[in-house]
């Protein structure tokens, strides 16, 4: 998965990182784009938009598969589920007229910069003792 970043001339100590961060956002861009699939489909009763979901997820299972080879299962499932719900709060306000008022957008806020120091701060040490 990393082979075409070895030729890229991308210092090694920003592989991970990056790799973990494309993993990430992919991820996020198929659960979203199944979750938008679910929801229309649901609205307008249209199978063909219930099978895109469908294929979305299915998708989404086997990348997330492949992506743990090289990625670290927490900080990229995390990552991934910051980035989906940023995506899916911005749609419910902007394509659905959900309003949440102004104490959930500051929960909301909080919740999400817990998550992002989840991901963003340093790990400690993996020593076993």
């Amino acid at each position: 998965m990393t082979g075409w970043l070895d030729t890229s001339g991308i210092p090694n100590s920003w592989m991970f990182s990056l790799t973990s961060l494309a993993a990430m956002l992919g991820l996020a861009s198929l659960d979203f784009a199944g979750a938008i699939f679910a929801k229309e489909s649901t609205q307008r009763q249209h199978y063909g938009l219930y099978i895109a979901g469908a294929i979305s997820f299915l998708m989404l299972y086997v990348v997330y598969a492949q992506i743990l080879k090289t990625a670290e299962l927490s900080i990229v499932t995390i990552g991934w589920v910051v980035f989906l719900q940023v995506g899916l709060l911005l749609v419910d306000r902007f394509r659905y007229g959900v309003d949440f008022g102004a104490t959930k957008w500051i929960a909301i806020s909080l919740i999400l910069l817990l998550q992002a120091y989840l991901v963003l701060a340093p790990n400690g040490s993996s020593s076993s003792s």
